[in-house]
Parts: C-alpha cells; structure tokens; sequence
C-alpha cells in the first residue's frame, strides 16, 4: 500500500469528506480551452517566471493534450523589443521552456512539445510602448501541422 494511500485510510471520515470536496473543486477549476493553437501566457518585464495566472493556463492547455493524445505543440517564447537580440533569445527560450515544463509536470510527454525562442525578432503585436511590450512578453502555443 502506498503511504498516501493508508493516510486517507486513517483519516475520521471528516477530514475524508473534506479532502475529496478540495480535489472536486480544484479539478472543476481546470478546464480545457476549445482551441489550444494561439494559447498564451504572459511574462513580467525582464522575466521567465510563471505568473499562478499562466501556470493556470497552461494547465488548462495540458488537459486539451491529454483529451487530444495525437496533438503535438511548439512552444514559442517572445520579449518586448528592449534589450539585445541575444539576452532576448536566450530569455525567449527560458519562457518557452519554463512554460513547457508546466505541461510536463501536468502529465504531457516530453516528445509532445518543441521549443524555440524568437527573442524580440518575430514580434506578434507591432508597435511600441509599455501595453505593446507587456502583450509581447510571452510564450505562444502552436500546434504542429
């Protein structure tokens, strides 16, 4: 028997009830968005940290993956056009990965998913000024043809 298996076990039927409704609700919290191409997170300026926001998207983007077991995705990180082109490639990356690695820890394969990193080269949203460059910090998700 496995050890979280014999802690509910011996948990008063209470606490049971209780556990049970929290994994309910928060499994009913995700939910699978209808199309998974163009699915985005966004990043803070100068950082490739998951926001609870983007964790909780690309959660929802890994449930699309497990219902659809034949998709396969490219993970495209983005930056604002402030900074050199190659800090901002090797940012670009660090957002495609840390954003993949969420996937992966929500049960997408590895194999599933590739990543590239167009730094500030392949802006999506044209322009300048802090509303554009906040929409140009990001990790896009594409599905693979």
């Amino acid at each position: 028997m496995l050890y979280y298996e014999q802690l509910y076990k011996e948990m008063d039927p209470m606490k049971k009830t209780i556990l049970t409704l929290s994994i309910l609700i928060t499994a009913a919290c995700v939910r699978a968005p209808e199309e998974l191409n163009g699915q985005q997170v966004f990043f803070a300026f100068d950082s490739a940290e998951i926001s609870t926001d983007a964790k909780k998207d690309l959660k929802a983007q890994a449930l699309y993956m497990k219902q659809n077991p034949d998709v396969k995705i490219t993970m495209q990180g983005r930056c604002d056009e402030r900074g050199s082109t190659e800090y901002n490639l090797a940012l670009g990356a660090l957002r495609a990965a840390n954003a993949s690695h969420i996937m992966i820890e929500n049960g997408i394969e590895p194999e599933r998913i590739k990543t590239v990193s167009y730094g500030k080269e392949k802006p999506i949203y044209p322009g300048t000024g802090e509303e554009v460059w906040a929409k140009n910090r990001n990790a896009t998700t594409v599905v693979q043809k």
